[in-house]
């Protein structure tokens, strides 16, 4: 290396020098950078910039320990999602403020960019949407909307020859016609939205058949933008996993949706509508959790690993639901299985509130589901941003073979 002396002493290095270090791609030492992750200081001979050396090569021993990680201790830089002390955040900001003041578009803009462009739409292109659609109309009736969701990211991303341009440009492109062609390839059930809609009013004419009401849309509107990210769950990782190796956001995403479909991660909110379907049938929730813990069954709808108190989305989505007319029974059942429940320490979370709103809008109970995966889309892409500016293929435990000895007979 041909380290450069700064007036004060310390090394410096230049960006090749750093990306050298990092084993990285130069650009990659600029996204460090802009994350806060390194200083960088204008070279005030050459054209470029120098990087601390002492600080490049302690990001880079946090990379090694990093890679070399056992499996179960593997830990993920992100600048997107902090959850902490029964709040959560993006991007610093709190997300229940953020999403209950901007509509769904201008939270995944956040999420991706750090930016709040006012009104921002997104589109789906014309050929990927009758890609879309025609995919998923091939399925059998029965399908259910993850089935549907994951047809329509594979068709859409054969319409898409940019697909595997990684840039950050190119991603946020994908990202922008993406989400929209997802909500709109799923069958229509009501009125159609005009030209222009938001996904919010797109996605409402896919569950339900009644009439878009302003304030249950502003309910729909609301829970996609709480449930855009949520730090690594499940699909996440599964999405960080498959842009490590580099794989196109269309395949990150359909890595997310395939985790989602099982079920420990996407079904919780089926499960809570039908629970409160019943509460409703039977008067009263006390039967009704009395069978499910007499079956030995988790009652849905309630408690989080990563919240001690009440779950910030349910309460964010219940203080909305209060405004809305045709919630109040499903509203006080909720509440009733909560105040039947108050003993085991446990409080509604998000896949209760959903129920709330899907029950009360006469949609069906995979409704939740589909909510879930459109919104978490925003995340994933946001996550699979950050991911390609990693060392590649750095999620790569090893194994802890328990198998036996070798070497064995061959069969």
């Amino acid at each position: 290396m041909t380290e450069q002396p700064a007036a004060d002493g310390t090394r410096r290095l230049t960006t090749q020098e750093a990306a050298l270090t990092l084993g990285v791609k130069p650009a990659t030492v600029y996204a460090y950078v802009s994350r806060g992750q390194l200083s960088s200081r204008r070279d005030p001979v050459g054209r470029g910039s120098t990087f601390d050396a002492g600080e490049v090569e302690a990001l880079a021993r946090r990379s090694r320990r990093e890679a070399a990680a056992p499996a179960g201790e593997l830990s993920v830089r992100t600048s997107l999602t902090l959850i902490e002390a029964d709040r959560y955040y993006f991007r610093g900001v709190d997300a229940v403020e953020l999403a209950s003041r901007h509509p769904y578009e201008e939270v995944a803009e956040w999420l991706w960019t750090g930016g709040l462009p006012r009104g921002a739409r997104f589109t789906a292109p014309p050929e990927a949407l009758a890609a879309a659609r025609r995919s998923v109309a091939a399925l059998p009736e029965h399908s259910g909307p993850v089935d549907r969701l994951r047809v329509a990211v594979a068709a859409a991303a054969v319409t898409d020859p940019l697909r595997f341009d990684l840039s950050e440009e190119a991603v946020l492109g994908s990202a922008r016609c993406l989400v929209p062609t997802l909500a709109g390839a799923l069958p229509g059930l009501g009125p159609a939205p005009g030209d222009g809609a938001t996904v919010a009013r797109e996605l409402w004419s896919r569950l339900t058949e009644a009439d878009p009401e302003p304030r249950a849309l502003e309910v729909l509107d609301l829970a996609l933008a709480l449930l855009a990210d949520h730090d690594l769950a499940a699909s996440t990782l599964a999405v960080r996993v498959a842009a490590s190796a580099r794989a196109h956001p269309y395949a990150a995403v359909s890595a997310g949706l395939g985790a989602l479909e099982g079920p420990l991660h996407g079904a919780a909110g089926r499960l809570a509508h039908r629970m409160l379907v019943e509460v409703l049938e039977r008067g009263g929730a006390a039967p009704v959790v009395a069978e499910y813990l007499r079956a030995g069954r988790r009652v849905p709808g309630l408690g989080h690993r990563l919240y001690r108190g009440e779950d910030p989305r349910a309460r964010a989505l219940f203080g909305r639901l209060d405004g809305l007319a045709q919630a109040g029974p499903a509203l006080d059942a909720a509440r009733d299985v909560a105040a039947v429940m108050a003993r085991h320490g446990l409080h509604p979370n998000v896949d209760l509130a959903l129920a709330v709103f899907t029950v009360s809008c006469g949609m069906r109970a995979e409704a939740g589901e589909t909510v879930f995966a459109v919104a978490r889309t925003a995340g994933w892409i946001a996550h699979a941003l950050e991911e390609y500016q990693e060392r590649p293929l750095r999620m790569r435990p090893s194994g802890q073979y328990q198998g036996p000895r070798p070497p064995q007979p061959v069969p």
